[in-house]
């Protein structure tokens, strides 16, 4: 390839458009070009889906070229802005002691902000896959040196620089597929762009920049969206619809073959009074040309009513102008319906050619057309001094950096989205624990140290990388969180024999962990309550062991209501009776009584008790007197509470309300019988030494005494 000889490649949806060129002390001037279509639809929305169909165009129109001009072996491509992300990043250079700067200083300062909307991209998670993205491009937003805005830094004094851009990114697949299409047509991506940023510096030049204007590079599968105002680019879209659109539409309607569809829609334009065509069926038609636009006007609308909306979000408010290139730019009333929506006069939405192009001459007439805009941009690309890219493969993947020289490990890194604190392997996360009401924090493991190599070797991130350089990067491992057992943080009581009802068992300690049964091998999680206890008396053997105790129920009827009452068998501790907070001790035999009939005062909730008695003196003996008075029957029968009462029983049971006892009740307490006393003699009762009525109310503790009188006195 000739020194000065310039290839540039605009890879469509539709067609291949192929230029060379050469750079002259005018600007690039145009040697030879040629555009040939593809045979399949082999692309849609300006991503390539026949990665060898693609590469048959391009070796196609490399050879076609290659007759007449010799070998060409680099190429520079642009890309639709298919999945597009931008993002504006500022960078600053101190130049107080640099004098005059130079171009190589404005390019360093214009790298600086690039890498610093690549760490954008890698930290602000604008994507998910940030490594998974390309910058292929960026456009100045403006330069300024001490906070006055310059078009160019060169030659200017100062004492700080800065620089505000735009840089375009887009998904590793869509550029990987374009360079597998290169690659395969023996050629190498010496610049790649956006296709937008290609035609805007073709058709908008700086000195057009101040004005609000809208560039819509309205394609076959896409439409890309530039605008200008206040002397720069201010942003960058795509609306993933454009001219296919129409097409299909056209081919729907009609019956029609695609490719039939698209010779008959780009003869819409013409002057013609009737088109022919012939349907899938092989049925011959001919109709007017205002009779099939109006059949597509609607899909025209909703392509329009796209890019309306695209503009409307990158300017948010109504453009001074709007400028269409590409071939979809040539759809019939495309420019009169988005005049309508934006509401904007229609002279000012217009469709461009490029027959005056600043800096760029030799244009055939076969090029003057709207899809040559695109193509020539890319020339002129190739043709200035642009940031260059670096090449190196990063983990097997290969990744493209701007290069100006001095770009590092860590510039690699942060372009591929990878952190590098990932290499230090961060500390496992402690856990708290709740043992017996006792909090306890246990930290994780530390984490292992990643290992970084270029070429095989070990690196620093601050090492310089080269051209081909193969960056390995192994993250380090992070440590874990622990997942101890209670055994592991807690002395245990170790397990005990016992034998119960003859057999033998093993006693372990009661764990529970969040209130669930537990062993001390289980793992122990974050924020666990766990509480445990030795199993150290009967209840809580038989709860260590799960060994579930049975209740025997009696059914009775007390009072003509059915009621049923539970008896729970009782414990014998090596042969001597038991209850459940007997301690037990290793080889310990316990044995279990089975339940017996239940006594009825058990099983009405009654006992002597009850009947709230006080406690008097009658005679010199103590005395129980009862405050209330109850009658039980057993099946009809008088019974006591301390009768046993079978299953089934019918039991009655009254009881009377308290009251105060009398002297008489005192009496009959004592079982006083009066014959017991002489019969010649009287006798008299005093209370408290004093002598009282049988009626007489007595307390607690009162004392009473029968006195007899002598009859022989």
């Amino acid at each position: 390839m000739e020194k000065n000889l310039l290839f540039a490649l605009d890879i469509g949806t539709r067609s291949i458009v192929g230029m060379v060129g050469e750079k002259t002390e005018a600007g690039i001037r145009v040697l030879g070009a040629i555009r040939h279509e593809h045979t399949t639809r082999a692309m849609l929305d300006g991503q390539i889906h026949d990665v060898p169909e693609v590469a048959k165009v391009i070796r196609s129109v490399k050879a076609k070229l290659e007759s007449e001009f010799g070998p060409l072996k680099q190429v520079a491509i642009a890309a639709a802005g298919r999945a597009l992300s931008t993002l504006n990043a500022n960078a600053e250079l101190d130049v107080h002691s640099k004098g005059y700067l130079t171009l190589q200083e404005e390019r360093t300062l214009e790298l600086t902000a690039i890498q610093a909307a690549q760490k954008q991209l890698a930290t602000t998670r604008v994507v998910n896959d940030p490594a998974s993205y390309y910058c292929v491009g960026h456009s100045i937003v403006r330069f300024a040196l001490d906070g006055t805005t310059m078009k160019t830094l060169v030659g200017q004094r100062g004492q700080k620089a800065t620089v505000e851009i735009i840089s375009t990114f887009l998904p590793r697949q869509v550029i990987d597929s374009l360079q597998a299409a290169v690659m395969a047509a023996g050629l190498e991506i010496g610049t790649l762009t956006l296709e937008p940023i290609a035609a805007i510096n073709v058709l908008i030049p700086p000195t057009m920049r101040h004005l609000n204007l809208v560039l819509v590079d309205v394609g076959a599968g896409t439409s890309d969206v530039a605008v200008t105002r206040n002397g720069s680019v201010i942003g960058y879209g795509m609306v993933p619809t454009a001219g296919d659109e129409i097409t299909e539409e056209l081919s729907a309607q009609l019956l029609l073959d695609f490719k039939v569809a698209e010779a008959l829609k780009r003869r819409l334009g013409r002057n013609v009074k009737n088109l022919h065509y012939v349907d899938i069926l092989g049925l011959k038609h001919t109709a007017p040309p205002a009779d099939i636009i109006r059949n597509i006007t609607p899909v025209v609308t909703e392509l329009a009513q796209a890019i309306a909306t695209q503009i409307m979000q990158l300017n948010n408010t109504v453009p001074q102008a709007i400028l269409l290139v590409g071939g979809g730019a040539l759809t019939p009333l495309l420019p009169e319906i988005l005049a309508q929506i934006m509401d904007m006069p229609k002279d000012r939405v217009a469709v461009r050619r490029p027959d005056a192009i600043e800096d760029v001459y030799g244009v055939t007439a076969d090029f003057c057309t709207p899809d040559a805009v695109t193509p020539l941009g890319i020339l002129k690309i190739a043709g200035a001094e642009t940031l260059n890219f670096l090449n190196v493969t990063l983990n097997g993947q290969s990744l493209r950096l701007f290069n100006l020289g001095g770009l590092t490990v860590g510039d690699a890194l942060l372009a591929a989205g990878i952190d590098a604190r990932s290499l230090s392997g961060r500390p496992g996360m402690g856990i708290t624990l709740n043992i017996n009401g006792e909090r306890k924090f246990i930290a994780g493991t530390h984490g292992q140290t990643g290992q970084l190599t270029v070429n095989g070797k070990p690196a620093l991130f601050s090492d310089t990388i080269n051209e081909g350089d193969l960056i390995q990067v192994e993250k380090g491992q992070d440590g874990v969180s622990p997942a101890p057992c209670l055994a592991e943080l807690v002395e245990l009581p170790a397990a005990y024999p016992v034998r119960i009802e003859g057999k033998p068992y093993q006693i372990r300690p009661l764990i529970f962990v969040n209130e669930r049964p537990a062993t001390a091998e289980q793992k122990l999680c974050d924020r666990d309550q766990v509480v445990w206890s030795p199993a150290d008396n009967i209840d809580r053997v038989f709860r260590s062991i799960r060994f579930e105790l049975e209740a025997k129920r009696f059914q009775y009827i007390v009072n003509e209501t059915e009621r049923t009452h539970s008896v729970w068998p009782t414990f014998v501790l090596n042969g001597q009776p038991a209850d459940p907070t007997t301690p037990v001790h290793a080889d310990d035999e316990i044995t279990l009584i089975p339940p017996t009939t239940p006594e009825i005062g058990k099983v009405i909730g009654f006992c002597e008790q009850d009947i709230e008695p006080i406690e008097v003196s009658f005679n010199g003996i103590s005395c129980t007197v009862p405050t209330r008075r109850y009658t039980l029957s057993l099946g009809g029968a008088a019974a006591s509470l301390n009768d046993p009462a079978p299953d089934g029983s019918i039991i009655e049971f009254t009881l009377s309300q308290a009251s105060q006892p009398t002297l008489a009740d005192v009496l009959l307490a004592a079982e006083f019988n009066p014959c017991d006393l002489p019969s010649a003699g009287g006798i008299t009762v005093v209370v408290n030494n004093k002598v009282a009525e049988y009626t007489a109310i007595i307390k607690n503790g009162d004392k009473i005494d029968i006195l007899t009188k002598d009859p022989t006195k």
